[in-house]
């Protein structure tokens, strides 16, 4: 007992001095103490920070947080190791982290917010921050003190693993809690001592006042042999503390697919549907809540991602490996992201100086011909400046891919080049920044299958299409976090880019470029405390767009100068409102104001009812957001409202409602959940493409209604260890207003079901995915003649993919994977109407309802350094 008191005490005091070996001892010493985190994300970020001269080693345990380092007094302290920590947001027993760069951390790291998920560990907020209050009957302000802490045991080899279950009681009371899987209590103070008692160990009785973070610790020999406690968590989860509904997806959900890029990410996401925009371009569209990408607003880390003229291609342009992990939010978001959200954000977080791998490399090659080649590396040049280069190359050069014998490429080859350096600074006094600039280089060649570029430019000839894209992007974030108030910050968010494209199509010209300015300034505080927060700031978004498309030239500015305030209220652990607000002002529109509510309720733990209600604006690009204007013989139609405005239309304007139910629960005695959600959109206005005439494609204003009904249930569970499975279903009801009358949305499913089953063991990984898409109304083609008709609606398909991997090593991670993709072989056998007459009035690439390739195989490798 003696001997576990005095363990007791000194990790109650936050530091363990033992030697790592007996070579250590002739000149490191060695540390160990407390590093609040959340996963293998935290743990790359928590030791890459210690990447510098003065640390032989560091090694970060996810399960009890606890980091194990080894450095040389002589070259750092170990108050300067702290220091390290925290300057990248991560707190340690004796430091809290800096508050800029914890609000840049992805969500699923933010391990302040995250309390009551049973996979991640409980943490409250630092001394540094205010008390929370609680008012007592006679009108005094009483402070509500909360004893957190963590029941480890140790096993014969010295390690720390969490028990579950253990009970935790006030000694003399009825007032207790029990441990959850990660051996995290939290219980409301009620006396001085508490008592701990777990079967198979031996009951103890630990003083806690005036303490409020515990680390109990059960020594060898008090373990029982068939207690075994473990613990996993999901590829992608919920954050159950936030506000929105966001699903985190971490690169463990990223690596059971390819993901050669951000268009190939979504695979095994029940949520996001993904499809070919037409036959020949290769580009890609995603669709959420039954609505077209272009109502996603999609971000880099908070700043604008492909928009504008990069909607169409922009999904192939963000490689997979550069992704450190992605949030998924249905409906309208954070007004302190803007204004264009309407069916929900994607936030995609790049990998980063301060956390990566010194070197990743991946190499992809599939049995169509196309090779990826991709890598990163990292630098940490001191103890202030790192810096990260991402290179990435896709090549595909097989233009006789064509698996319906049509004659056309299924898809374009070419090659695509593209390249981030960026910087990060951090001078651990509050000062954090990071910047950095990214190039795009995209050719493409499609077309007939014999089409020759430098031979075939020349009327009736072979039709062919060239799509040359050239984009230059830079970007900024400068933060400051106020020293004697860390719950107080300001930061500033900037990007720029100027994106070019050079592209025709048969013999229609489209030439586009569109510069772009973007700012954002936020402040955050307190209202007397936390149960108060707001933060407030001011954005501006600047558009110059010029296209050349056929004989016709279109220029716009569009300058939107804004401001936003966000007050989010938080009574208890219970109960969340997040209330926001924007007023901004289009050069083209006017003034115009962004209303937006989330409310988070948990009525008894573990069920999560969730409620959200806004509004959304966008102005639409109807030549980049509709590639099948080019890729057929349909006549284009612009049907103006005025003189003004884009193209002479309206902005698209909706409001989306939405409400969720997110329930945990135990089944084959481990842990499930299933989540449900209805959200609902209405427009009071919209840029309405009109396909529903074969020969031409109008665009217009609504007149009448558009909406959609989006419902889905999601079932997650392991019915053995380490054999996860996620079941979906989604039903649809999408409907606008065409020519006077209410149809149903074209080449859109009103049913999908989703299965995705990951085995792992041993380093190998097993995914299977299966997903089904009911039919879809295809647009009228009654006008043709009967040869270049298509039924009302296709049919309805299955596809399937799979993956098996092998990761060896275990300091410098090397894995090989294989896998395959549509393994029914299912695709669209009719994907070009009239491919044999490319100039005729009856050809149309863009009706494309299922895939337009067949099975596919593909092989890679992965190579990190950490």
């Amino acid at each position: 007992m003696k001997q576990y008191i005095t363990l007791l005490c000194l990790l109650i005091s936050g530091i363990t001095a033992y030697p790592q070996n007996n070579k250590a001892l002739l000149k490191d010493t060695s540390a160990s103490f407390e590093v609040f985190g959340v996963c293998e994300m935290c743990k790359n970020r928590i030791e890459g920070a210690l990447k510098v001269k003065g640390i032989t080693s560091a090694d970060w345990n996810v399960d009890t947080k606890m980091l194990s380092v080894a450095y040389d007094p002589a070259r750092i302290s170990l108050d300067k190791i702290h220091n390290k920590i925290t300057s990248v947001g991560h707190d340690t027993y004796m430091k809290k982290g800096n508050d800029v760069a914890y609000n840049t951390l992805p969500k699923c790291c933010r391990f302040r917010e995250i309390k009551s998920m049973a996979d991640m560990v409980d943490h409250t907020t630092s001394s540094d921050e205010p008390a929370k209050d609680t008012t007592t009957a006679s009108g005094s302000r009483t402070e509500e003190v909360t004893v957190n802490g963590v029941v480890l045991a140790e096993d014969s080899k010295g390690a720390f693993k969490p028990l579950a279950g253990a009970s935790i009681m006030w000694l003399n009371t009825t007032s207790g809690t029990t441990t959850d899987e990660n051996g995290v209590f939290n219980i409301k103070s009620n006396g001085e001592r508490l008592v701990v008692s777990y079967a198979g160990y031996r009951p103890d009785t630990i003083s806690v006042f005036p303490q409020k973070e515990l680390k109990i610790i059960l020594a060898t020999g008090k373990q029982l042999n068939e207690v075994k406690v473990t613990s996993s968590r999901a590829a992608t989860y919920i954050n159950a503390n936030d506000p929105f509904r966001t699903s985190n997806i971490t690169q463990k959900e990223l690596f059971k697919a390819a993901c050669c890029n951000l268009s190939e990410s979504f695979e095994t996401n029940p949520s996001v549907d993904v499809s070919y925009s037409d036959a020949v371009t290769g580009s890609k569209q995603i669709q959420l809540l039954g609505l077209a990408g272009i109502y996603t607003q999609l971000t880099v880390e908070n700043l604008p991602g492909p928009r504008g003229l990069a909607t169409s291609l922009g999904l192939n342009s963000i490689p997979g490996t550069w992704i450190e992990s992605m949030q998924l939010n249905k409906g309208t978001g954070s007004v302190a992201n803007g204004f264009e959200s309407i069916a929900g954000q994607i936030n995609v977080e790049l990998k980063k100086p301060a956390t990566s791998e010194r070197l990743y490399a991946n190499m992809y090659v599939n049995d169509f011909g196309r090779t990826d080649v991709n890598l990163n590396l990292t630098h940490q040049l001191n103890n202030k400046w790192a810096t990260t280069l991402l290179l990435h190359n896709d090549y595909f050069r097989n233009k006789m891919l064509d698996f319906n014998k049509d004659g056309f490429r299924d898809l374009p080859t070419g090659n695509l080049f593209s390249a981030v350096n960026r910087w990060s600074y951090d001078n651990s006094k509050g000062v954090m920044s990071q910047f950095g600039i990214k190039f795009l280089d995209d050719k493409k060649t499609g077309g007939q299958v014999h089409f020759e570029p430098s031979k075939d430019m020349v009327p009736n000839h072979h039709y062919g299409l060239q799509i040359n894209t050239r984009r230059v992007e830079g970007f900024g974030k400068i933060g400051y976090v106020f020293p004697q108030k860390k719950y107080q910050s300001i930061g500033l968010q900037l990007s720029a880019f100027n994106h070019q494209q050079n592209s025709y199509f048969g013999m229609t010209n489209y030439n586009a470029q569109q510069q772009n300015f973007y700012s954002n300034l936020i402040y955050q505080s307190i209202i007397n405390s936390t149960i108060h927060k707001f933060r407030t700031g001011l954005s501006f978004v600047y558009d110059k767009y010029n296209e050349d498309f056929k004989a016709n030239n279109y220029q716009r500015k569009e300058v939107v100068p804004g401001a936003f305030f966000e007050y989010t209220y938080t009574p208890s652990e219970k109960f969340d409102l997040v209330a926001g607000i924007r007023e901004d002002h289009n050069s083209l529109y006017g003034f115009f104001t962004t209303p937006r509510l989330n409310v988070r309720y948990e009525p008894i733990k573990g069920t999560i009812i969730r409620a959200s209600a806004g509004r959304g604006q966008r102005t639409a690009n109807i030549f980049a957001e509709n590639n099948g204007v080019f890729a057929s013989s349909r006549q284009v139609n612009i049907i103006a409202s005025s003189a003004s405005g884009a193209y002479g239309l309206k902005p698209e304007v909706a409001w989306n409602k939405g409400i969720s139910i997110d329930q945990k629960f135990k089944l084959f005695s481990r842990a499930a959940s299933l989540g449900v959600d209805f959200f609902r959109n209405d427009f009071t206005n919209q840029v309405v493409v009109d396909l529903e005439d074969a020969r031409a494609i109008k665009f217009y204003n609504l007149q009448g209604k558009s909406y959609s009904n989006s419902f889905q249930a999601e079932l997650t569970f392991i019915p053995v260890q380490q054999f996860d499975v996620k079941l979906a279903y989604r039903l649809f009801d999408v409907k606008t207003t065409y020519n006077e009358q209410l149809l149903q949305k074209p080449l859109t499913a009103q049913d999908r079901a989703f299965a995705n089953l990951a085995y792992e063991t041993n380093g190998w990984k097993f995914d299977y995915t299966v997903s089904y898409s009911s039919r879809k109304r295809l647009p009228s083609t009654a006008v043709n003649p009967v040869q270049y008709q298509q039924p009302s609606y296709s049919p309805s398909f299955a596809t399937m993919n799979a993956q098996v991997s092998k990761t060896l090593g275990k300091k410098n991670l090397f894995d090989i994977y294989l896998g395959g993709e549509n393994l029914s072989n299912y695709y669209q056998k009719n994907a070009i109407i009239a491919a044999t007459q490319p100039f005729s009035e009856y050809f149309d690439a863009s009706m494309i309802w299922g895939p337009i390739t067949g099975r596919m195989f593909y092989a890679g490798m992965r190579f990190r350094i950490k």
